[in-house]
């Protein structure tokens, strides 16, 4: 049998107290009560941790159990903080890599339910019609409500080929329906783009480690491709769940020629870093429309928000989903590492996105999506415990932003006769299309050099 832990634990307190006390003489009653107190509460786990481990149901090994302590610490804290055991420290690495096998899905946990945030394109679960919103409660006929989130994401990846299905509860059907999908290697492009009626459309996916490059090849390319400079471009960044946030200051480097990009600023009140743009903007100053809907987080609210901030670019479609938080991966072994919420960042204006996220210059409804009133929009503000926005966010900006607007009446119906399947980036578009005619290009132009009132 292991031995008590208890004297262990006391073993380390012991000194620490008498080091305090002996090195903060002038405040020593204080600290030792603070000390005193800690100790108390480390002696009280250490009585469940033994009594758990001697008297429950069945035997349960010490790893099991100091692994739930700390992932119950990290999840007091707020929704992004964990802690990552050597598969989950090796999922991550596998993500940000830019590979892994599985459905294409990003997800969370609501209330004990699989919700899912995002499904990546072209990937099955895109392809299946998989939307933000949906949640998932059975795998091949299995419930999988009241498991944790790593149970359900380890039972959705498996071996390519494989086939699986997925029971969905959708808000705003009346019942539930299953849809079978076919595991495969989902290989994070995180960029693709392509050129409608002389605009240069870059999607983005993800922000990975090749994202930064992959946007500066796109731009060398559309101007190859067109023969010349498009009209303008269109950054999509809709249903973009985030990532590493270097490549987001290496995706606005690229649009912008100067001026800040983001900071992030930690505990204490000096610590601030700050992110510059480089000279250069590799999208000649053209005029340009970012994407964004709830889906689009994080790093992907960084590019939006540097853009908009410096009216480099118009946001189009709907709020984004609010985090607003920087974490940094603190690696404990070779095989396991903390995730810990060090930071949050704000735009250059010095707005946080926390809670409120960024909200669009332009609200534009998805009308080809024909469930995008009832669809319910999950967002930072909605997960528990999460950080709240210590700049105070004006209302209306967490209104919810589903009301019809009577700028927009189509249906998808209507829509897809038109040929019209992405309502939001033929918008975008011909918006472009408009801005990038000479007479708009000279206003704008006259605008920038203050001759316009």
């Amino acid at each position: 049998m292991a031995k008590p832990l208890k004297p262990y634990f006391r073993s380390l307190i012991k000194p620490a107290m008498l080091v305090t006390a002996v090195a903060l003489v002038p405040a020593a009653t204080a600290s030792f009560g603070a000390i005193e107190d800690t100790t108390r509460e480390l002696d009280q786990f250490m009585n469940v941790f033994m009594k758990v481990r001697a008297d429950y149901v069945d035997k349960v090994d010490d790893k099991t159990l100091i692994k739930g302590a700390i992932e119950g610490m990290l999840s007091s804290l707020d929704p992004h903080s964990s802690y990552l055991d050597a598969k989950d420290f090796t999922n991550l690495r596998t993500q940000t890599d830019g590979e892994y096998g599985g459905l294409g899905l990003t997800v969370g946990m609501e209330d004990g339910a699989v919700k899912v945030v995002t499904p990546t394109e072209d990937t099955p679960a895109f392809r299946a019609g998989i939307k933000a919103g949906d949640y998932i409660t059975h795998l091949d006929g299995q419930l999988i409500y009241g498991g944790t989130l790593d149970e359900a994401v380890e039972k959705m990846r498996g071996r390519p080929g494989t086939k699986l299905r997925m029971t969905i509860v959708r808000p705003g059907r009346d019942k539930p329906f299953d849809v079978e999908l076919t595991r495969e290697i989902i290989t994070l492009k995180p960029v693709k783009w392509e050129i409608k009626d002389k605009v240069g459309i870059i999607n983005i996916n993800t922000f990975n480690k090749q994202t930064g490059e992959a946007v500066r090849s796109a731009l060398t390319a559309i101007d190859k491709a067109n023969g010349g400079q498009p009209l303008g471009y269109v950054v999509d960044l809709r249903s973009n769940p985030g990532g590493l946030l270097d490549q987001a200051i290496e995706v606005g480097d690229a649009f912008l020629d100067h001026g800040e990009i983001v900071s992030q600023r930690g505990r204490e009140k000096g610590d601030i870093e700050r992110y510059y743009a480089k000279p250069g903007d590799m999208a000649h100053g053209l005029p340009m429309v970012v994407l964004v809907d709830a889906g689009s987080a994080s790093a992907a609210e960084i590019v939006a928000g540097a853009l908009q901030d410096h009216r480099r670019a118009i946001v189009m479609g709907e709020r984004s989903f609010g985090k607003g938080s920087v974490q940094t991966l603190l690696p404990l072994s070779e095989e396991t590492a903390l995730r810990l919420t060090t930071a949050r960042y704000y735009t250059p204006s010095g707005r946080s996105v926390q809670e409120g996220g960024i909200d669009p210059d332009i609200i534009v409804p998805q009308l080809s999506d024909a469930d995008y009133k009832s669809r319910p929009r999950l967002r930072e503000a909605d997960l528990r415990r999460h950080l709240i926005n210590e700049a105070k966010v004006d209302d209306k900006v967490l209104e919810d932003d589903a009301k019809p607007d009577p700028r927009f009446a189509g249906t998808p119906e209507t829509l897809k006769k038109a040929g019209v399947e992405d309502f939001q980036l033929n918008y975008a578009i011909r918006t472009i299309a408009r801005l990038g005619q000479p007479a708009a290009q000279a206003a704008l132009a006259k605008v920038s050099r203050g001759g316009a009132r």
